[in-house]
């Protein structure tokens, strides 16, 4: 399938994100019984996005900047940054590559955001992520405050 029309798809998800509580919007180009997960991200600044890690079953993730400016992270067992990228739509990094198994989050830098998204195995929403137990939930007021930490450390 080719893919046409995909500024209105980006501009149509970061409307969805902008109306979304979480600050975030996801566009799935794969069906649900597919075995390669395709999806345009869609975020806003103030969004969070927990660390986390593909594992059991393991899964290779791969971000491509299409919009604004994103920050990916990885992080060590004890939630020390390891790692990081900035990806941006005018620069020179495009393209960030997360090894299964490997602690990460994402920061949006500019006021809103999209990344083409791949992530290697079926969508299971039982296995899909594995949270890191040393950050807060989206749930938790505390986020706003790890997630500023996380981007002053970028």
């Amino acid at each position: 399938m080719l893919i046409k029309g995909d500024r209105e798809i980006i501009e149509e998800t970061l409307r969805e994100a902008h109306d979304s509580p979480r600050k975030r919007a996801v566009y799935c180009f794969h069906k649900s019984d597919e075995t390669l997960q395709r999806m345009i991200n869609a975020m806003l600044r103030d969004t969070y996005v927990r660390p986390h890690k593909h594992e059991n079953p393991d899964k290779l993730e791969t971000f491509f900047i299409l919009r604004g400016d994103v920050a990916v992270l990885t992080f060590d067992n004890n939630g020390t940054i390891d790692d990081k990228v900035v990806l941006r739509e005018f620069g020179d990094n495009k393209v960030a590559e997360i090894p299964p198994r490997t602690w990460h989050s994402l920061i949006v830098l500019s006021p809103e955001a999209a990344v083409y998204e791949i992530i290697d195995g079926k969508y299971d929403p039982m296995t899909h992520k594995n949270f890191a137990p040393w950050a807060p939930s989206e749930d938790d007021p505390s986020f706003e405050k790890y997630r500023d930490e996380l981007r002053r450390n970028i």
